[in-house]
């Protein structure tokens, strides 16, 4: 499905959303509580993913999008970084042949080509062996940021401004999203935030246009079935509109 294509909230007779969009946040203050040291944290964040996954998958749902790296996080502590990167390859070669099992599609959004060969070669192996999977789709961001992929999709376009395919004043919004990532999912429906911050940081700034919000305080690493149903309760409640008026209101 086409990212521009909005589907309204009463569509969906169950009143959960198709794809939800989570940012894995309090990894480090998770460590810090515990006295342990940062990448602690991150490697107790592998086994919420893990919770999550199963959960979307149980729960129908079509999509579920992780920012596990940022564009910005490159400038946290080199060891920080590295360790961060050898995590990220553990955890496609620990989890991939799982991920296939229940025919999960696993696919990896943002800038690669800054990540090592090694790195490379495990995001292209895991994403060729499961990408006839026709169950949940997991996005892994990695390497991403929102303002990246709204340029990199802005840049093809002026390619084919320049190449005479295109004039600019036919450049839309249906004509932007198929060079965005995640263009053929349905749109992210609902963004969860975990360890207590209400910001979105530079995370699928096109894509979240209509989203629905949830924040809790709850550290990523204690992120769990529970806290995931809480957040899918609060969005059945939700009225969905659009940018549309409320019934019989201004």
């Amino acid at each position: 499905m086409s990212s521009n294509n909005h589907n309204t909230f009463d569509d969906r007779a169950d009143c959960t959303p198709r794809h939800v969009a989570i940012i894995m946040d309090g990894n480090g203050r998770w460590a810090k509580n515990q006295g342990k040291l940062r990448i602690s944290g991150h490697k107790a964040g592998v086994k919420s993913v893990r919770r999550a996954v199963s959960f979307a998958v149980s729960h129908k749902l079509e999509a579920l999008t992780l920012y596990a790296f940022s564009s910005e996080n490159w400038s946290r502590p080199v060891q920080e970084v590295t360790a961060l990167m050898e995590l990220f390859v553990w955890a496609l070669d620990s989890e991939v042949k799982s991920l296939h099992k229940h025919n999960v599609r696993l696919r990896v959004i943002g800038d690669i080509s800054r990540f090592n060969s090694r790195i490379q070669e495990r995001i292209r192996r895991a994403e060729e062996l499961t990408q006839q999977n026709n169950g949940l789709t997991l996005n892994i961001a990695a390497n991403y940021g929102g303002r990246w992929d709204i340029i990199q999709g802005a840049r093809k376009l002026a390619e084919q401004v320049q190449e005479g395919l295109l004039r600019p004043d036919q450049i839309t919004e249906e004509s932007l999203a198929p060079y965005l990532c995640m263009n053929e999912l349905a749109p992210v429906d609902l963004v969860i935030r975990t360890g207590g911050e209400h910001r979105i940081s530079n995370f699928l700034l096109w894509q979240i246009a209509y989203a629905e919000f949830w924040f809790t305080d709850v550290l990523w690493p204690d992120f769990d079935e529970h806290v995931f149903e809480g957040a899918l309760n609060a969005f059945s409640l939700r009225e969905r509109r659009y940018g549309g008026a409320a019934p019989g209101g201004a």
